[in-house]
């Protein structure tokens, strides 16, 4: 299936020499049914390949890309024009941005329908397209993403690759464990004072950094794989982040979680830490078929009529029928009734799936983490009585 060629401008050439973008050339998005979607390039003429996947928020591109969440996958912006308010100049609080997710562009490709090249916000430091060509990443624009994203909703997420001149395979990120890729390599320290909580750096968002320093607690984000029972820590609660692909590959941070359960440590899991949390209680998780990516995502809270708006970024969900005794579903997706949220009844082991930090996105859950640390509070309380 080929999309319409859209943006034939002929003062685009002109318009470039102002911009500092690249002269567009023509590319393509094979899917792996063999479907074909002609559009031009705003970005790195390179080729690249990965799960194809789409995002439905209207705004929120730079903390998108910089999610390592979307690790492995080309992303499909459904909001028709992109660009318009360019990428913003970086500012750091704790030494770590408050601007972009993480320190660098995670996603494999970029498919947009209308890209503009003259973006226009008071906090504009360059364009999409030059930051993407800086840090070698493609985009394509002119492709119909509505129609792409139809076909991506009925057939549900597809391998993908952009493709110049050559040809290149599929990739196919479900099959690797790729919480190594996005994950710090060494402990950072933030803060200091109030609780101790250790941060399993997963792909962590900085903003989950952020909500718990904005708390009074001491951060220390560790590696995927960081020994946390380690006799020379100490902690009062554990953090399981967010972070991309096929849960059960992270094995891990699994046996992690499970020795957190047996000591009775508390434990908070986000999108991907939702996940884990459940497997490592003896649970099952499932692939989605197009997944939730977007800052609209409805969530109920079980037994009460409460709803939420809340932002999100997972391919996987937990079976609420595999819950062990003890653990109970906490929250339901309003659109599918899918699984969006555990606890266990003691208090101590509880995961959203959803992104309470949200960033871009509402703010509706942020109480997620005046939650949690309210049990970490009860917890030391009991064990000092």
């Amino acid at each position: 299936m080929l999309s319409p060629i859209l943006c034939k401008d002929a003062k685009r050439g002109e318009l470039l020499k102002h911009t500092g973008d690249n002269q567009p050339c023509q590319a393509r998005l094979v899917l792996e049914d063999g479907s074909q979607w002609r559009g031009f390039s705003f970005a790195a003429n390179r080729a690249s390949s990965g799960e194809v996947v789409f995002n439905t928020g209207m705004v929120g591109y730079p903390e998108a890309l910089t999610d390592p969440s979307y690790c492995g996958q080309i992303l499909c912006l459904t909001y028709p024009l992109v660009g318009n308010y360019g990428v913003p100049a970086d500012k750091l609080s704790n030494g770590i941005s408050c601007v972009f997710e993480s320190e660098r562009i995670h996603i494999s490709g970029l498919i947009v329908s209308d890209y503009c090249r003259t973006p226009c916000h008071w906090n504009s430091a360059r364009t999409l397209g030059q930051w993407l060509d800086r840090e070698g990443i493609p985009g394509l624009f002119g492709i119909d993403t509505r129609a792409l994203t139809r076909k991506l909703r009925h057939n549900g997420t597809m391998l993908g690759k952009i493709v110049f001149d050559s040809n290149i395979d599929f990739y196919n990120p479900n099959r690797d464990d790729l919480t190594p890729k996005v994950s710090i390599k060494s402990p950072i320290s933030y803060g200091s004072g109030g609780p101790r909580v250790c941060l399993v750096d997963c792909g962590t968002k900085h903003n989950i950094i952020h909500c718990l320093l904005r708390r009074g607690v001491s951060v220390l984000r560790v590696p995927h794989d960081y020994p946390v029972f380690d006799e020379n820590e100490k902690f009062d609660a554990i953090v399981i982040s967010n972070g991309p692909g096929d849960p059960k590959r992270a094995g891990a941070a699994i046996n992690t979680i499970r020795e957190a359960i047996d000591g009775k440590m508390p434990v908070l899991g986000i999108c991907l830490g939702n996940q884990l949390l459940a497997l490592a209680a003896g649970a099952d998780t499932y692939k989605l078929k197009y997944g939730h990516r977007g800052q609209n995502q409805p969530c109920t809270e079980v037994g009460t009529r409460r709803c939420h708006i809340t932002s999100q970024n997972h391919g996987y969900a937990v079976r609420g029928d595999t819950l062990p005794r003890g653990f109970n579903v906490w929250f339901e997706n309003a659109n599918d009734g899918t699984v969006e949220g555990i606890f266990h009844k003691s208090g101590r082991f509880i995961s959203v799936q959803f992104h309470p930090e949200a960033n871009a996105g509402p703010f509706d859950t942020e109480y997620i983490f005046d939650f949690f640390l309210e049990k970490i509070r009860r917890t030391k309380k009991g064990a000092r009585a």
